[in-house]
């Protein structure tokens, strides 16, 4: 009964879109709910007069499993989705005054690297990009892009060992000092980790494939319509395909029967059958609504750790910056300092700052600018957020303008703080959901299918392979092959 039963996907992010496009492409039947009024989740955007903001991700690397979304319905991204790689991907500004551009090429980022650290540190780092591919390549097919619904998952021994002779299992900044000697090298190749919720210190060598990701594979941008174009482009795609998508329409429960799930039912009382259900929406905020069966939980679910969360202050400008990169990170002159505030749940002391300058033509009228700012900051685990918020944004503010980018105190925008992230619904007020700690990781992470509920799928950051734009498209893309699998 189950095997060509509708499916019902709750939540129009990434996530869900990736499932929902997968499953209608093969021809299922497929009803994507979504609470909020138009597809994106965490993939959002907001306005401020004649102003538009992403809300979400600002970095989109791996861009073929993007692509590869669209192949798998027949489409060419490049009709959808126009993409441009950007150059430099990221522009690093170090406290004494120096100054870094990220780039792909081998030869361009070295010859920088000459001019910046000298000879011997180019080739250094020449030595440790060919040890970030090999860990990439053993950990890509191995452990991220693919399926840890099952423990056997991670009995591949000479993977792992593998994994261990590349350093994969020491700690991250220890890996990277072990072939970089110049700091602001070590922090352009360790300061990806808070990505997954840790520190370099915390961190596994592991993480170090997300530098790969951003400084060999380069960071894309949507031509048009900033990173809120991906799930709108999804969207489109999905209900091409025969997908049927369904705004303010909330879940309130998967309902079950003794042979799993057979349904989701609205908070209006409107029940949708289904033999498969995909929940792709914040999971511990799934759990608290009761939105879930109880039989749905296991253990990975009774100790979430969460990541840090951040300060992210968007504002619209009466001018361009000639000559500003679309990404650039501001390093404060404390590093270990930092973290170690962040893991305490105090804020960062001397923060780094990640500002965003994105060359998107409709995001602000002509002459005119958009710049997001996102500084690390506390999530709503023990810091008290009405007294940080002013301090914070004050001192936000006042660090912006010594940088160079002007009283922004009064410019048009808003400011998300992890209040305002817990408003949007992510749980602990991070956007950043469960932190990547080893228990936390790959088939440790809460698992991609409910084994005591029949039919009932996860998707998005809170279940493998984890946080990122890449990752969530994969666990769409793993929990719509399960269903097809199930119905050979």
């Amino acid at each position: 009964m189950r095997r060509h039963a509708p499916v019902v996907v709750v939540g129009a992010g990434l996530g869900g879109l990736a499932a929902a496009v997968h499953l209608a492409a093969a021809g299922r039947e497929v009803t994507v709910v979504e609470a909020g009024g138009g597809p994106g989740g965490c993939c959002g955007t907001a306005n401020a007069g004649p102003y538009r903001f992403d809300t979400g991700p600002s970095v989109l690397t791996m861009p073929g499993v993007l692509a590869g979304t669209f192949a798998a319905a027949g489409e060419d991204i490049a009709d959808w989705l126009p993409l441009r790689r950007l150059d430099p991907a990221y522009r690093l500004a170090f406290h004494d005054g120096s100054h870094l551009d990220i780039v792909p090429e081998r030869e361009r980022m070295a010859e920088q690297l000459r001019w910046l650290c000298g000879p011997a540190e180019a080739r250094r780092y020449l030595a440790y990009r060919r040890r970030l591919g090999e860990l990439f390549e053993a950990e890509w097919p191995t452990f991220i892009d693919a399926d840890m619904t099952r423990a056997r998952a991670l009995a591949r021994p000479l993977a792992l060992l593998r994994l261990a002779a590349l350093g994969g299992f020491r700690r991250l900044d220890r890996l990277a000092a072990a072939h970089l000697t110049d700091e602001r090298l070590i922090r352009a190749h360790t300061f990806q980790a808070l990505y997954v919720g840790l520190s370099p210190q915390r961190a596994l060598g592991i993480y170090a494939v997300i530098a790969h990701m951003d400084t060999v594979g380069g960071v894309y941008f949507p031509e048009r319509g900033g990173m809120h174009a991906i799930p709108r482009a999804l969207a489109a795609l999905a209900e091409k395909k025969g997908a049927r998508l369904r705004y303010r329409a909330r879940a309130s429960r998967v309902e079950t029967d003794g042979d799993g799930v057979t349904g989701v039912r609205l908070d209006g009382g409107e029940h949708l059958p289904a033999g498969h259900v995909v929940i792709a929406c914040d999971l511990p905020a799934a759990r608290a609504a009761r939105l879930l069966p109880e039989r749905a939980v296991d253990w990975r679910w009774r100790r979430p750790r969460f990541s840090p969360s951040c300060l992210v202050l968007h504002a619209g400008l009466d001018r361009t910056l000639p000559g500003q990169a679309h990404h650039t990170v501001h390093f404060g002159r404390t590093w270990r300092e930092t973290f170690k505030a962040l893991e305490n749940g105090q804020p960062q002391p001397d923060p780094s700052l990640l500002v965003t300058y994105p060359e998107d033509a409709d995001a602000a009228p002509a002459g005119h600018a958009t710049l997001s700012v996102l500084e690390p900051a506390p999530n709503l685990r023990g810091a008290d957020w009405r007294r940080l918020r002013p301090e914070l944004e004050h001192r936000l503010l006042g660090r912006l303008a010594d940088l160079g980018y002007g009283d922004l105190s009064n410019a048009p925008g808003l400011v998300l703080d992890p209040p305002a992230w817990q408003r949007l619904g992510h749980s602990a007020g991070t956007p950043f959901a469960l932190d990547h700690r080893f228990t936390q990781t790959a088939w440790f992470r809460p698992s991609g299918v409910a084994r005591r509920v029949p039919g009932l799928h996860f998707a998005g950051m809170h279940t493998a392979p984890g946080v990122g734009v890449p990752p969530v498209l994969i666990s769409g893309r793993l929990a719509a092959t399960r269903i097809l699998e199930a119905a050979r």
